[in-house]
């Protein structure tokens, strides 16, 4: 049995269909921002800190970009899923990337969140977010 009481192999195909939608719902909001005026800079930034999913320039803002997918919106949807726990992780990893790129620290961040429903589908429903939590944790974002 698998940690989610799931027999090994049915775990493993839960988890790769779960991965399946994960990567198009990426793909969708990457299409989505561009098509906002987003400029994409970066897709899957990994580090032991967490990942990013997307980095995008936004005018003169660098935009960290959580993609949330969920089945439905039981227990609050796709964007309740970015927890505090989920926040800070992103928040490293954020740090981290300017390490990485000191280039884009010129621009002011912000942490957006993009749901997106039925990414398979012909017709997928997007929600972005923009500024949806603040790195000093003040409550302003909207999550």
């Amino acid at each position: 049995m698998g940690r989610s009481g799931f027999c090994q192999a049915t775990e493993r195909h839960r988890r790769a269909a779960a991965r399946r939608v994960g990567c198009a719902a990426e793909q969708v909001a990457a299409r989505y921002l561009r098509a906002q005026g987003a400029q994409v800079l970066m897709r899957n930034f990994r580090c032991r800190c967490g990942e990013l999913d997307i980095v995008a320039r936004c005018g003169e803002e660098l935009a960290v970009v959580e993609v949330r997918s969920r089945a439905s919106r039981a227990f609050g949807g796709a964007a309740a899923s970015v927890d505090g726990r989920k926040r800070a992780r992103l928040l490293r990893a954020a740090s981290r990337l300017l390490q990485v790129r000191p280039q884009w620290a010129q621009w002011r961040m912000r942490f957006d969140v993009v749901t997106v429903e039925a990414p398979e589908t012909a017709r997928p429903r997007i929600e972005w977010i923009k500024h949806a939590f603040t790195a000093d944790g003040d409550g302003a974002g909207r999550l």
